[in-house]
């Protein structure tokens, strides 16, 4: 009989163990480990990244020539076109010069007379001067025709003044192109009086194109380091963009920078040189600038997009053997989607995209591809860098 209970109690035990281990691996088998989270990967690398000032900036000629009348006239002629390219000297407008070419001529006719005047006066002086050698004359007599000669001297020069004053006269009735450029619309026609006096009325209006420049403004804060680099003779690089920022029109250099900062905008004004060899800037168009400063060289490179926030904290998910790593990074400065970084080494993999999922330590699976689950920059809900 005794031996009968403890072959049940035995047989009892060996039962609830069996029950116990068979129950312990249903419920392991019913809670499977969790997925991996798959992320878009993208690889720290190593290079260059400027440093870019960026501002709005209004295009504007280095020359522009608002051509007046010197001279009242009729206008007989007008030679330029509208939207016409002109070269230095080609000739835009004719004003009748007659009544100014025959004052011209009787200027001309003054002086001759009192050329020959003067010649006649030298001649006599010099038969003065025989006569009084052998001592023919009073001196007083020689003195009178030197003097003479010095009178006429004077005459002729005045008659030349009033030539010369003449021909430019003739020659501003002859109106030429004073820069080259492009002419702007037609102002004046064949049969309209100018005048050179009261409210002068413009002929002609060029612009030079080729080449244009550029100002714009930047802060007094940014005023030192492009000083320092204009001390070193660097050529800074300027880019041209248009209203969108989108679309890069042109790009020149950094001319010069004004003398003084306006105190109520706290800028200085800058001025850049375009070549604008295909008039893709226009005069006061307004364009986005871009002033390339510095260049950092041989430095970490990630995509703005992998780089998350938590307050004022910055950090990375560092990919290491198929699991996430939170690490906290110091961004710096950033250029078409690329930022530079202190805290990670070139080449580390880190995650970008499915941040909404992603805490540290997470069991991750990368693709270099995007996946639909990629969110924006937020930090996880709970998480925080270290």
């Amino acid at each position: 009989m005794w031996i009968s209970v403890s072959s049940l109690v035995l047989l009892g035990l060996v039962i609830a163990i069996v029950l116990f281990v068979r129950h312990h691996e249903a419920a392991t088998k019913a809670v499977p480990p969790p997925p991996k989270i798959a992320v878009t990967t993208v690889t720290a690398t190593k290079g260059d990244i400027g440093i870019y000032l960026e501002s709005i900036g209004t295009v504007t000629p280095v020359h522009t020539a608002s051509i007046t009348s010197q001279v009242n006239g009729l206008v007989t002629e007008v030679h330029y076109e509208e939207g016409q390219r002109v070269k230095k000297g080609d000739p835009l407008v004719e004003i009748d010069s007659r009544p100014y070419r025959a004052t011209l001529l009787q200027a001309q006719g003054t002086l001759e007379r009192d050329e020959n005047l003067l010649a006649q006066a030298q001649m006599d002086l010099e038969r003065y001067r025989a006569a009084w050698d052998l001592h023919a004359i009073a001196k007083q007599m020689l003195d009178d025709q030197e003097k003479v000669v010095l009178q006429d001297k004077g005459t002729v020069k005045n008659d030349q003044g009033t030539v010369q004053f003449d021909q430019v006269q003739v020659d501003f009735c002859h109106i030429t192109a004073p820069i080259a450029g492009r002419v702007g619309l037609r102002l004046v026609d064949p049969g309209n009086v100018v005048q050179s006096t009261g409210t002068a009325v413009a002929l002609a209006v060029i612009t030079q194109l080729e080449p244009i420049t550029v100002i714009f403004t930047l802060a007094e804060d940014s005023l030192g380091p492009v000083q320092a680099r204009l001390r070193q003779a660097a050529k800074l690089d300027v880019d041209a963009s248009d209203r969108t920022a989108q679309k890069k029109i042109a790009s020149g250099t950094l001319l010069t920078l004004d003398n003084q900062i306006d105190t109520t905008t706290g800028t200085v004004k800058a001025r850049a040189l375009f070549g604008n060899p295909d008039d893709a800037l226009f005069p006061n168009q307004f364009v986005n600038t871009r002033l390339l400063v510095d260049t950092l060289r041989g430095v970490t490179l990630v995509p703005a997009s992998a780089i998350q926030q938590n307050g004022p904290s910055s950090f990375v998910y560092v990919i290491q053997d198929d699991v996430a790593h939170m690490r906290t990074v110091k961004p710096g400065v950033s250029d078409h989607g690329m930022t530079k970084v202190d805290g990670i080494d070139p080449g580390d993999v880190l995650a970008n995209s499915t941040f909404d999922r992603l805490h540290d330590g997470a069991k991750v699976v990368g693709s270099t591809a995007p996946t639909p689950a990629a969110s924006g920059s937020a930090a996880p809900s709970g998480s925080a860098a270290p």
